[in-house]
């Protein structure tokens, strides 16, 4: 077992070796540009688990489901980050499919790290800062793999600072509203599916009023869904 002091450098190191282990099995397509970005899912997703894993009961039933689960992701991360680096040299059929696991998967991490921040407890700055702070990379690289350009593209970097800044309002307003865990890391979530939903859409000339609107229903449902599961009482 990892000592309580120590757990944060141990997935902080399993992240690292995640990153080399990606950079090295995919050095063929990368290059020093914007295919980088490719290596920040695997390490993110690394980071997501290892959090989470600590939260968990330490009992083998609860912790047995996440190691498959860490596995089945890593793995099914390998498949796309190889084919967004082909894609980025010449066009290839499993593109969309690729962009549309990769959309999932950016879900579930941004969703296991917002939990684990938001379970610390910390003080109001310093959780939405840090949930602002990590949700730029996921960002950064959902957007990019719309264009998959080699190149830096100012449209997606402002792109993803907006959006930062935005999770990171909106998790300034969830301690002021008594809400748990994992209904304020669901709702983080929600609000990074609309964002990057509509940042996508946007990239790809497909932001019509009918899109909008569908994702802006998705989020309406939610937060009345939310206010109304919320404890109001003292």
């Amino acid at each position: 077992m990892v000592d309580e002091r120590m757990k944060f450098l141990a997935i902080g190191i399993l992240s690292f070796l995640t990153l080399v282990l990606f950079l090295w099995s995919l050095r063929e397509g990368l290059n020093k540009d914007m295919t980088l970005l490719t290596l920040v899912l695997p390490a993110m997703f690394t980071l997501g688990v290892g959090f989470f894993w600590f939260l968990l009961p330490t009992n083998i039933f609860a912790r047995l489901p996440v190691i498959i689960f860490y596995g089945l992701g890593i793995y099914t991360l390998c498949l796309t980050s190889n084919i967004y680096t082909v894609a980025a040299i010449r066009t290839i059929a499993l593109l969309r499919a690729a962009r549309g696991v990769g959309f999932v998967l950016t879900l579930v991490t941004s969703f296991l790290i917002y939990d684990t921040i938001l379970s610390l407890k910390e003080p109001i700055y310093l959780a939405s800062l840090a949930i602002g702070a990590i949700s730029f990379p996921l960002f950064l690289q959902g957007l990019w793999l719309i264009s998959l350009e080699t190149s830096f593209r100012q449209e997606i970097f402002i792109f993803s600072f907006i959006f930062s800044l935005l999770i990171g309002e909106t998790a300034v307003s969830l301690y002021f509203w008594p809400v748990t865990v994992v209904v304020g890391s669901l709702f983080l979530t929600l609000t990074v599916y609309i964002l990057l939903g509509l940042g996508q859409a946007k990239l790809e000339s497909r932001l019509f009023f009918q899109t909008t609107r569908e994702y802006l229903m998705v989020g309406l449902l939610v937060f009345i869904g939310m206010f109304f599961a919320t404890h109001w009482g003292a």
